[in-house]
């Protein structure tokens, strides 16, 4: 059983950074891939990035290619999501989730990830 914990949202202005983080209660390894989502204010849950453990390769979102970085660090069973440059349209609850299992095919799919943090708030004032 792996519980995740986000933290890190806050307010900042158009333009400005944060850092969330994503804290695991369990060892999340390497081999658990680890998901970053979001959700807009009236819209559906939508894929962020992700880091897919069986090929080792990070994947991104159209919407945050060139400005946010996933990493992690093992020894403290914690990724962050680096978020640069950041605009309006990125305000939304940010949520982590995790998975043992997860195949290439749902990496940007909810249903592909088991265990869920209860998300962080970003707002982005213009």
């Amino acid at each position: 059983q792996v519980q995740l914990v986000e933290s890190g949202g806050g307010l900042v202005q158009t333009g400005g950074s944060l850092r969330l983080s994503c804290a695991a209660s369990g060892p999340i390894s390497r081999t658990y891939t680890i998901g970053w989502f979001r959700q807009r204010p009236g819209k559906e849950r939508e894929f962020v990035t992700t880091d897919f453990r069986s090929n080792g390769r990070t994947y991104v979102a159209d919407s945050g290619k060139g400005r946010f970085t996933m990493s992690r660090d093992n020894t403290r069973n914690t990724v962050y999501l680096q978020m640069n440059n950041l605009n309006p349209e990125d305000t939304a609850v940010y949520y982590c989730a995790a998975s043992g299992s997860i195949i290439l095919s749902e990496i940007r799919a909810q249903r592909g990830y088991r265990y869920w943090g209860q998300g962080t708030q970003v707002t982005v004032s213009s």
